[in-house]
């Protein structure tokens, strides 16, 4: 009788798990949501686990049952028969998840519960408790719990597929081995390596594309290399077809590897180099890969290379201050791709494919892919003449130009331009009453209100009143002219709807919910100007960067710290222009610390400050935000703050960082290392702009955290409550 398995896989790769299953002898096969269900016997499934590319684990379902109640799931765990899965004086460990439970919503309890039933039963049959052993247990059981239902499974694999075994764990690498994996098969490198086809990488980082393409090409299990698996201290392990299996994937490995194409990566890091050449060798492949520290500029094939694929994971320049740098590396990389590599096919991830777009290579239909949270897209190109382009104009003020050149007169304005401007009328009559209440200078009256007008209209008053409009890319159903002609009509329409001269009307290009273009400079004017909140004088930009240097949408966060920094120590973490600083600073704040990666943006917050009359002691320090908080955290005295701001990005693996950023992921231990600086009574705020974001305070004990994002959404931004979400948290 066949087993019921079920393979969990990054979003966007099931397809990929599909027909993997389907070679390697899977049978009633069907896919959901970042998984593929399965059958097959005790040999397939240890198949799956030694030779799946895509995989991240392998569960084999022991029961399903309905759970209306928290007893329900403690009686269907005890239903199990632990003794026939492992020894009674041996480990285990309990992995548990839920969607849409009105029983289980704390993930910590449920493992708790099923942790109880099975230390309960052994207990009262043999007087003896099993070890919990979170590492490496004999066993790992997993439940998930679906709205009413709950599946108790083995995790066959007992950590992620994806940890192969030759990278070190204490290197980050912006890119999981299974993802790595995914994106060479989506870009046919397994049929480039067929043909004697050449594989470079040049920004290989730590390698691990490199290795994933060598191990593909070798025809070398990617399950080789581990030592552990959650099967090997099951009581119903079968080591003999298990050892049958390994035997066939060496000797598969032997073959392969006699007939081994060119595979190359370069990096500038010598750091990096270091760490590929230690993966390289760890996975046994020395003799078989190549990698040079080399300058992204001096990338080229040499003239012995047969042509194959270029495949890379670029930096996506995600708000940490080098998006500047970020699109000239884009830019400069397609001008080497035309250059150098014309014959050969590349593949690349981007976080936007504006990014892509700036190589000036025509690419194939982007296909989705997900780097941790981070959606992504993947890009594939035919690098030769007829696929080159040259991109148009994207600074401001050259679409502002190129717009006013198609409709000079705004003869082909359209019939729903009034409208747009009636609607700017009315929001501007509602709001001016309400920031002149509350002494706002600076604030948001239109966002994306019509479906034809999708902008974003933001006045700021100072010595003149600027009004700065970011469009946002229209839907692939508009045609790219009339989304011209609509933006130069509202364009037209603005200065008179707001009483403004049309040369203080500025125009910033964005895509909406994307953090890739958040900071990324736009030009060299160097023209700021001062605007006033709160009785705070604060630089703003309207042409240099995509952003001004002021989140409106924090504008209530940042009076909430003036009104308690009186007295106390301030840290602003991810500071950018240092604005939340200069609130503290004004407020009374005896002593603040502003911490931000970006050179630009600390000595904007510098400039700042100086225009504030302010007393006490104040420190800027340029640095990782996250390297800084580990340092700071683990000192035997730690500094202390009375009163933290943490406002990270979304996702980052800026070429600055050692490593990957994914607030989802790695918020817990960045609220942990903050809070290690937190006064007794202090208070830390916590805000992110991610909007599928879930916040996990059950992996924070010892901190309450009281959600107050209601309250820190302010009147202008009503229509976007998901503008941002924050959390004020303080020590239990």
């Amino acid at each position: 009788m066949p087993y019921s398995l079920f393979a969990s896989t990054p979003k966007a790769t099931e397809e990929l798990l599909v027909t993997e299953l389907k070679t390697l002898g899977a049978e009633s096969i069907k896919a959901t949501i970042a998984g593929v269900s399965f059958q097959g016997d005790l040999a397939t499934a240890y198949r799956v686990c030694l030779w799946s590319r895509i995989a991240s684990r392998v569960l084999l379902v022991l029961a399903s049952f309905p759970i209306k109640s928290q007893d329900d799931l403690y009686r269907g765990v005890q239903k199990i028969d632990w003794v026939s899965h492992f020894a009674v004086d041996g480990s285990f460990a309990v992995t548990f998840s839920s969607k849409n439970s009105q029983v289980f919503n704390n993930t910590h309890f449920g493992a708790l519960k099923v942790k109880d039933a099975v230390v309960d039963q052994l207990r009262a049959k043999f007087g003896l408790r099993p070890n919990i052993d979170t590492e490496r247990p004999d066993i790992r059981i997993h439940v998930h719990v679906q709205g009413e239902t709950a599946q108790l499974a083995l995790d066959l694999s007992g950590e992620s597929l994806h940890r192969r075994g030759y990278r070190d764990v204490s290197v980050q690498a912006p890119i999981k081995e299974n993802l790595a994996a995914a994106l060479l098969l989506r870009s046919g490198w397994p049929k480039i390596a067929g043909h004697g086809g050449s594989l470079l990488d040049p920004m290989c980082g730590s390698g691990t594309l490199l290795v994933e393409g060598a191990m593909l090409a070798a025809d070398y299990a990617p399950g080789l290399l581990r030592d552990y698996y959650g099967f090997l201290g099951w009581r119903r392990h079968d080591a003999a077809v298990w050892q049958t299996l390994l035997d066939e994937a060496n000797v598969r490995k032997q073959t392969g590897l006699e007939k081994m194409p060119k595979i190359v990566g370069f990096d500038q890091s010598l750091t990096a180099i270091n760490a590929a050449q230690s993966h390289i060798a760890r996975a046994g492949l020395v003799w078989h890969i190549h990698v040079e520290r080399r300058d992204i500029s001096d990338a080229a094939p040499a003239d012995s290379w047969p042509k194959g694929l270029l495949v890379c994971n670029p930096p996506y320049g995600e708000r940490m201050g080098d998006e500047a740098e970020t699109a000239a590396l884009y830019r400069r990389f397609g001008d080497i791709l035309k250059e150098r590599f014309q014959g050969w096919q590349a593949a690349m991830i981007v976080s936007d494919s504006e990014l892509g777009f700036r190589l000036g290579i025509r690419s194939q239909k982007p296909t989705p892919f997900f780097n941790g949270a981070m959606a992504c897209q993947l890009l594939r190109m035919n690098i030769n003449e007829a696929a080159f382009f040259v991109p148009h104009a994207k600074s401001p003020g050259e679409r502002m130009a190129r717009l006013a050149e198609t409709n000079p007169d705004h003869s082909l304005a359209p019939e729903t331009a009034p409208m747009f401007a009636n609607r700017i009328k009315k929001n501007l009559k509602k709001l001016e009453k309400w920031a002149k209440q509350n002494r706002i200078a600076c604030y948001r009256i239109y966002d994306a209100d019509l479906p034809e007008y999708s902008v974003a209209v933001d006045l700021y008053q100072g010595e003149q009143t600027w009004v700065n409009v970011q469009e946002y890319a229209p839907p692939k159903t508009i045609n790219p002219h009339q989304a011209d002609q609509r933006l130069a009509a509202l364009l037209a329409e603005l200065p008179e709807a707001l009483r403004v001269p049309r040369e203080q009307v500025f125009l910033k290009i964005r895509k909406r919910q994307r953090n890739t273009e958040q900071y990324e400079k736009q030009g060299e004017s160097g023209h700021f100007h001062m605007v006033e909140e709160g009785g705070c004088k604060l630089l703003v930009n309207f042409e240099d960067y995509l952003d001004t240097g002021l989140f409106l949408d924090h504008r209530p966060m940042r009076l909430q710290i003036q009104r308690q920094a009186k007295g106390r120590r301030f840290l602003n973490l991810f500071a950018y222009t240092g604005g939340a600083t200069v609130h503290a600073a004004v407020g009374g704040a005896n002593a603040s610390t502003t911490v931000d990666m970006s050179h630009t943006y600390i000595h904007w917050a510098q400039k700042n400050l100086a225009l504030n009359a302010v007393s006490g002691a104040h420190e800027f320090i340029q640095a990782d935000c996250l390297e800084w908080l580990e340092t700071e955290a683990r000192r035997p005295c730690p500094r202390e703050y009375d009163l933290i701001f943490l406002d990270p990005p979304t996702f980052s693996n800026s070429k600055r960082m050692d490593g990957v950023f994914d607030i989802q992921n790695d918020h817990v231990r960045l609220i942990a290392n903050a809070a290690q600086l937190l006064a007794a009574d202090g208070v830390l705020y916590f805000s992110t702009n991610f909007r599928r974001f879930r916040f996990d305070a059950a992996a924070l004990p010892g901190l309450n955290a009281e959600d107050i994002t209601a309250q820190t959404i302010p009147e202008d931004f009503a229509r976007d409550p998901k503008i941002h979400y924050c959390w004020r948290i303080s020590h239990a």
